[in-house]
C-alpha cells in the first residue's frame, strides 16, 4: 500500500550500491560536456525538447533536469553540473531560435523586480508622511503622487534604532 522508504533504510543498504554514490564517469567538466553535448545532438532529443518547449517549461527547468539525472546515473558530480550548466542552457536557446519555437528562459522578470522596488520607495516615503503626521507637521503628500526614483542610500534613522541583532552570536556581553 505505501511504497515509501522506511526511515533508517538508507543506513542497512549496501553503501556504494547507486550510480551516485560511486566515482563519476565525466570527472572533468570539459568531458561532461561533450558528453551531453553529442546527446543533444540526438534528432529525437531535439524534437522532445523543442516540444516539451513549445509546451510551455521554460528552459533553466529543462536544463537543471537535464543535469540532475545525469548526476544521478552517475555520469558526473553535482559540481560538475554547475560548471557546465550555462552552456547547455544556452546550447538549448540557440536550438530554440533556429528552430524558431517560443520559449521561457525561467529567469525572473525584470518589471517584477522593479515593482519590488517601487513599492519599497512608496512604503518610505507613506512612513515619513506618518512621521509628519505624529509630530503634528503639516502633511507634505507630493512625494506619493511622484514616480518613484531610485531607492534611497540611507535609512531613515527611526529604522536603524529598531533593527538590532538577534540570534545566539548577536547577544550582548
Amino acid at each position: 500500500m505505501f511504497n515509501a522508504p522506511i526511515p533508517g533504510q538508507s543506513l542497512t543498504s549496501e553503501p556504494k550500491n547507486y550510480p551516485w554514490e560511486n566515482p563519476p564517469e565525466f570527472p572533468k567538466p570539459e568531458d561532461a560536456l561533450m558528453f551531453h553535448m553529442e546527446r543533444l545532438e540526438d534528432p529525437k532529443k531535439v524534437k522532445a525538447i523543442l516540444g516539451l518547449l513549445e509546451l510551455g517549461l521554460d528552459v533553466t527547468t529543462m536544463t537543471e533536469g537535464i543535469l540532475r539525472g545525469a548526476v544521478v546515473e552517475g555520469r558526473h558530480s553535482i559540481d560538475v553540473s554547475l560548471i557546465i550548466a550555462p552552456v547547455i542552457h544556452e546550447y538549448i536557446v540557440g536550438t530554440a531560435e533556429a528552430a524558431g519555437v517560443e520559449y521561457d528562459e525561467g529567469f525572473e522578470d525584470d518589471e517584477a523586480q522593479q515593482e519590488d522596488i517601487d513599492y519599497t520607495v512608496r512604503e518610505r516615503k507613506a512612513k515619513e508622511i506618518l512621521k509628519d503626521i505624529e509630530g503634528k507637521k503639516d502633511i507634505d503628500l507630493t512625494p506619493m503622487m511622484e514616480e518613484p526614483e531610485a531607492m534611497p542610500e540611507e535609512q531613515p534613522q527611526m529604522e536603524q534604532e529598531q533593527q538590532q541583532p538577534m540570534g545566539l552570536m548577536a547577544r550582548r556581553m
